[in-house]
């Protein structure tokens, strides 16, 4: 590695290296900060002058970072947070500020867009950026602030706050039970392939192996309007099925076990008042509303 050009790191080679760090590749930081390849790719090899060390490689999968590279990510992190910062509190101590929150998309649409649609109501300098994920985000790249997620994160300094659990069940039209029940084969709705690594659809699986799935959509919350048409028999959680007029709850002494819901943030974000305050009001919402979730209350 060339000696170091300057004896303090630029805070846009920074800025574009925490976008490579977290994205992963040229072209998705590029789009991210609205530079091109070039841009992305002089700058990170500044930084690394400046620090003396190599920050990332390149590998067939995308960009990694080196043992250097995820020590300046933290710090990186860290300053961009402190400078976030500085600006998340207004004069009279209120939150302002973008809070990103990432969530499945089933409870996203299903249940967290019209709650936290309330948020930039009562805090009028707060916004939200909510998106749907399956797979885990990383909070530790700064990918989101907030994750949550039906499954406990085994390592990283995270901090995890235990919501509500999850209970489901199969719903379907009430003609369709009634057939069903009457006699008739059971046809289901359930996830298609891409998805069928998820808990709920690899247990369907060896319950009805060899079950007609006559509609096969990617999330429950699809999956729910494709049972409302009459298609198949759906299995939802709860939050779902019980909210929507047309299913009515088939067997339920037929389901999968309920699953845990978990409110995720980086502990360095815990006196961040913008996040702080859409987490309480996270915890608020699930609190008021444990019974819609558990199957207790079936």
């Amino acid at each position: 590695m060339a000696d170091k050009k300057r004896t303090e790191p630029d805070w846009q080679d920074l800025r574009v290296f925490l976008a490579l760090g977290r994205h992963g590749s040229l072209s998705a930081a590029a789009r991210a900060l609205s530079v091109n390849h070039a841009t992305i790719a002089r700058r990170i090899h500044s930084l690394e002058a400046t620090l003396g060390e190599k920050l990332v490689e390149r590998r067939a999968e995308g960009y990694v970072l080196t043992p250097a590279g995820t020590r300046a990510l933290a710090a990186a992190s860290d300053m961009e947070t402190a400078i976030q910062t500085l600006g998340r509190a207004g004069a009279d101590d209120t939150p302002r500020g973008l809070v990103r929150v990432n969530a499945p998309p089933a409870l996203v649409h299903g249940f967290l867009v019209a709650r936290l649609a309330q948020v930039p109501a009562q805090h009028r300098g707060l916004d939200i950026d909510l998106a749907t994920d399956f797979r885990s985000v990383s909070l530790e790249r700064h990918k989101t602030d907030i994750a949550i997620r039906l499954s406990r994160p085994e390592d990283g300094d995270i901090i995890a706050r235990p919501l509500v659990t999850v209970g489901y069940g199969f719903y379907g039209t009430p003609d369709l039970c009634a057939r069903i029940e009457a006699g008739g084969e059971p046809v289901f709705v359930s996830f298609d392939e891409v998805n069928a690594y998820v808990p709920e659809a690899a247990w369907f699986a060896r319950q009805f192996p060899k079950a007609r799935r006559s509609f096969r959509t990617s999330n429950q919350f699809a999956q729910a309007i494709a049972a409302r048409a009459g298609t198949g028999l759906a299995l939802l959680p709860h939050y779902i099925g019980r909210t929507d007029p047309g299913l009515r709850h088939w067997r339920p002494d037929l389901a999968p076990p309920p699953r845990e819901l978990w409110l995720l943030t980086r502990r360095h974000d815990r006196k961040d008042l913008p996040i702080r305050t859409v987490v309480e009001h996270l915890t608020e919402v699930f609190a008021g509303e444990r019974a819609l979730f558990e199957s207790a209350a079936a």
